[in-house]
């Protein structure tokens, strides 16, 4: 067990936004536990703009290393700046060998990280990476050089909206005349990988399908990527959606998304930040498989996928189908998301005030 000095503490988790989320439970329980003076999050650029107002976090440090922060001189610069903020303790759950360079020369005197990392030997206290669970778990796991096993944890992803966000997004709702009596129903067509995303003629199919089913309404969210699909959507079912992509930003994401009844996403960063906010959500599994470990961390969810032994063709799906059949795709019928989503809707909406009690989807294969 290590012995730390928690006087400012950093944790380092420079992978993609969802990942990001996954890890909020990580940095809630340190708070919690361990009698931390300060704690300091260095993560990418979308990840700050997304985590900025959550009150358990006292600096966001950016790592842009995709851009102005890539190479060695932006990894050394990196690592200056850290070793200048003189941090006790550091953690990170990123497996990466950057992540773990950039800490040793950084000279942070408790470094904790997984045995799988490139850079496992740039640690004082390695721990094991178990596969098979949900990621919200393995990255609590990191607390086992400590003495805290997850099962020990309160698990439950919180995403906190500040009073003064939550209202500028209700004004956006209430000019695009989406916020009023009729249940909201969001979807997220994106996703960074192609062979995650569920087709656009799907998701126009879905939403005609709901517009008859409830009366309803039916809003799209995206980053500026998406907005090509997006606007396929919509052409393709005549206009029955809203398209919110260039509406809200990821600091408004969570707030949005908390005003929706159900929610229905790729695998992607905006199904985490529903479960986050305790928004029923039927999540779509293409290429990918539950079995990696990021699917949706509620029971307050439905995982949708097609059973095929060519999945998952890679971790973190492909830019393109290896079988040029995207099967996991175009094999995933409306008719099954929407059951997921009748499901979802007469049942009981979960309280942000109520106890979380279970973190294990239902699992829809076919």
């Amino acid at each position: 067990m290590v012995a730390a000095n928690w006087k400012n503490l950093l944790i380092l988790q420079t992978s993609f936004l969802g990942d990001t989320v996954l890890t909020l439970p990580l940095i809630a329980e340190v708070r919690r536990r361990f009698p931390v003076g300060r704690l300091t999050l260095l993560c990418q650029p979308m990840s700050r703009e997304l985590l900025q107002d959550h009150p358990v976090i006292d600096e966001i440090i950016i790592d842009d290393k995709k851009r102005g922060d890539r190479g060695w001189q932006g990894l050394r610069a990196q690592a200056a700046v850290l070793s200048a903020k003189k941090f006790t303790v550091a953690l990170t759950p990123h497996k990466s060998w950057r992540s773990a360079l950039m800490l040793y020369l950084a000279g942070i005197p408790t470094r904790v990280g997984f045995r799988q990392s490139r850079g496992w030997f740039l640690f004082h206290q390695r721990v094991l990476r178990d596969g098979a669970r949900h990621d919200v778990e393995r990255n609590l796991s990191i607390l086992e050089a400590f003495g805290v096993r997850p099962e020990q944890c309160e698990r439950e992803i919180v995403l906190p909206v500040s009073p003064k966000v939550q209202a500028q997004v209700d004004e956006k709702f209430r000019a695009l005349g989406v916020l009023g009596s009729k249940p909201v129903f969001g979807i997220n067509p994106g996703s960074v990988w192609p062979t995650k995303r569920w087709s656009a003629d799907g998701f126009a199919r879905l939403i005609l399908m709901l517009r008859q089913k409830f009366d309803c309404q039916v809003v799209l969210f995206g980053g500026a990527e998406d907005g090509a699909v997006a606007n396929e959507i919509v052409e393709g079912c005549d206009s029955a959606a809203t398209s919110l992509v260039g509406h809200m930003s990821l600091r408004e994401l969570p707030a949005a998304i908390g005003r929706c009844r159900v929610f229905i996403s790729n695998d992607s960063g905006p199904m985490h930040i529903a479960v986050a906010r305790r928004v029923p959500t039927v999540a779509v599994f293409c290429a990918t498989t539950p079995a990696l470990g990021f699917y949706p961390y509620s029971e307050h969810a439905i995982v949708v996928e097609k059973q095929l032994s060519c999945r998952p063709c890679t971790p973190h799906g492909g830019r393109r189908c290896p079988l040029a059949s995207e099967d996991c795709i175009r094999l995933i019928e409306p008719e099954m998301v929407l059951q997921a989503v009748e499901k979802l809707f007469h049942r009981a909406p979960p309280s942000m005030d109520a106890p979380v009690t279970g973190f294990v989807p239902e699992f829809v294969t076919v």
